[in-house]
């Protein structure tokens, strides 16, 4: 690697941490825009034109606002407990691809941080050390709201990372490899009817299903549950060191919908596409733009759940995770496997 492509790199990370920061200052105002279309009234739109300053002065209001760390509290494992969160949110995009390869001036470009044999397993180490985040800052609080609300959180994402790691092992299964780029390349040619989505239609409903759980998304939000725990597991936080945790939170919900349109949407992959006969730029540059789509859709999704379900109790989360998605996502990888041996034989 010369120093070219380590320029490319950073420049694409710098980019990538760009864009993941401004799209989870906006998702914020795109829920309340959704929220307030879903009850008939009007959203943010006092602070510039349709609202869209809303963002930024939230943001200024955390970055000004007074930081308070309670005297009581463990202050090193306090201040640590944010970073945690974000930093495990941002580290999943690494390996996500997107979009196809592109050669300028007889160089190939990778859009993608880093393509990683076992990247698959590397989006669930890192979603399980995310855990530590919300467990580090509710512990360090000394404040029993926090505590259980951070044990809540820890048994909910500990839970289901079984059952989404399940259904993702079909995935793996179809496409022989856990790289997210030979993934992709696998879901393409029939023009969209080989993504995954149309091949693992249970796989994609209980991943789809564990991501909400994982990301503390509405209806399972029971670590934030405000009738019980006050605000949760960040009860004692102010300034940045609670946006930061809000927004991991987005920050999550945009990866969780890029890795979901990865191994399930065939990622960068347009149907018909090919047919055109665009020159290589133009097609990588289309399809990271669907690919965007795609994840926008996906959190959509997310948004659009929040506002219409009412929230789960806890034991209905508990048993749902381990009674109806586990047994779903093993009843997935044996049929996959089946499949995957009946075609190898034949």
């Amino acid at each position: 690697m010369d120093y070219v492509d380590l320029l490319f790199k950073f420049v694409l990370g710098v980019v990538i941490l760009a864009v993941s920061f401004i799209i989870a200052m906006y998702a914020t105002w795109v829920e309340r825009r959704i929220a307030a279309w879903i009850q008939d009234r009007d959203g943010p739109s006092r602070n510039g034109p349709f609202g869209l300053l809303q963002p930024v002065a939230d943001g200024g209001k955390l970055f000004f606002k007074e930081e308070v760390i309670p005297g009581r509290s463990n202050r090193l494992l306090f201040i640590l407990g944010p970073g945690i969160a974000m930093g495990t949110a941002l580290l999943t995009s690494a390996v996500v691809p997107w979009g196809a390869d592109f050669a300028i001036a007889g160089r190939t470009f990778r859009l993608q941080m880093a393509d990683l044999n076992v990247a698959t397993l590397y989006v669930f180490a890192v979603v399980g050390l995310g855990v530590y985040g919300i467990m580090v800052g509710g512990w360090a609080s000394n404040n029993k709201y926090s505590l259980m609300g951070a044990l809540r959180a820890s048994s909910q994402m500990i839970s289901y990372e079984l059952g989404m790691g399940m259904a993702a092992i079909g995935v793996v299964m179809l496409s022989n490899s856990m790289s997210l780029r030979d993934i992709v390349q696998a879901q393409s040619g029939l023009h969209g009817l080989a993504w995954n989505v149309f091949l693992q239609p249970l796989g994609f409903l209980v991943f789809l299903i564990c991501a909400f759980a994982e990301c503390n998304r509405h209806p399972f939000d029971l670590a934030e549950c405000e009738a019980e725990l006050i605000v949760g597991y960040h009860v004692e936080y102010s300034s940045m060191k609670l946006g930061f945790y809000l927004f991991s939170e987005y920050i999550n919900m945009f990866v969780s919908s890029a890795v979901m349109a990865t191994l399930f949407f065939g990622g960068w992959q347009v149907p018909f596409l090919d047919l055109l006969g665009l020159p290589p730029p133009f097609a990588t540059l289309i399809g990271t733009a669907v690919l965007f789509v795609k994840i926008f859709l996906l959190m959509f999704v997310f948004m659009w759940v929040r506002w219409t379900l009412p929230r789960f109790r806890y034991d209905q989360l508990m048993n749902l995770g381990w009674k109806a998605l586990f047994p779903l996502a093993i009843v997935n990888m044996l049929w996959t496997a089946g499949l995957v041996a009946v075609r190898g034989f034949h």
